[in-house]
């Protein structure tokens, strides 16, 4: 009888390994999630009624409405945020610039609830900016935007930018000089040249940086839980009132049934997108 040799047992063991870890921490989890989602309060079956219920409650609805819009708006203000920093360092020199770069790269490690919570110390109701305003116009009204979707979108805004800025960063580091040198000599200004040279070369990244960030924006919560805006209901808020508040587990495990298969789709589109963008930019540079 043939012996299976050692190295073999060795590789489905470093496989087993990474697979149980899924199936225990991931993927049983998302089983229940969905068995649950199937029962009453008490535990009995409940067929598709907890589905039916949920899919037309105006609640669900808007706060499907509200998720996607403010991770839109919020992608949107990243990418054009992003966009012009990262070319402000890559090709404008100026002193401090590494500095920059540095600062940004450590925001990225910061917890999302430090943002909202530095736009309540300066521009909540009793804020150092309404205070100073109070003190020095007090005719003007206050500011009040942070504990509404303007606070929220603004807010994941300055957190995820970095998201977007730090891959463009890599690809502008790439883009040879020599075309830029030859559009300029040719009467092309800054902006030609960043609309035809460097942004071309950007698409791929660019498109990868939005979906990331939508992805991220669409699914986040402490964000909007730290600003304390409380007419901005979005889907990981419902499911967060649903479970923790009322207790309405069945009807919060519908809600992360359809949280989650939005996020499958925008993550298969955006992998669809960056793979066809990214073939179509190496079919080209070739």
């Amino acid at each position: 009888m043939q012996r299976r040799p050692a190295g073999s047992w060795r590789a489905w063991l470093w496989l087993a390994l990474p697979l149980l870890f899924v199936a225990a921490f991931f993927v049983y989890p998302l089983i229940q999630i969905g068995a649950q989602s199937f029962l009453n309060q008490d535990g009995t079956a409940a067929g598709l009624e907890n589905w039916q219920y949920e899919l037309a409650s105006k609640a669900v609805q808007t706060a499907m409405v509200t998720t996607l819009k403010i991770a839109g708006l919020s992608t949107l203000g990243s990418l054009v945020l992003g966009t012009f920093i990262a070319l402000a360092l890559a090709f404008v020199p100026f002193r401090g610039a590494g500095f920059i770069t540095r600062l940004i790269e450590t925001v990225v490690s910061f917890p999302s609830f430090l943002i909202p919570l530095a736009f309540s110390i300066l521009y909540g109701r009793t804020g150092v900016v309404n205070s100073v305003l109070e003190s020095v116009a007090p005719s003007l009204p206050a500011l009040n935007f942070v504990n509404d979707v303007p606070g929220v979108v603004l807010a994941e805004i300055a957190f995820y930018t970095p998201f977007v800025i730090r891959p463009l960063l890599a690809v502008f580091s790439q883009v040879p000089r020599d075309l830029i040198d030859v559009a300029g000599s040719l009467g092309s200004g800054p902006w030609a040249i960043v609309r035809t040279v460097i942004l071309p070369a950007a698409v791929p990244a660019l498109a990868a940086a939005a979906g990331l960030t939508f992805l991220l924006t669409m699914n986040e919560f402490g964000i909007i839980l730290f600003t304390g805006a409380k007419n901005v209901m979005t889907l990981p808020m419902l499911i967060y009132t649903r479970s923790i508040v009322t207790f309405d587990f069945p009807s919060a495990a519908v809600i992360a049934c359809i949280q989650v298969a939005l996020s499958l789709g925008v993550y298969c589109l955006y992998r669809a997108v960056t793979k066809k963008l990214s073939g179509a930019h190496h079919a080209a540079a070739r």
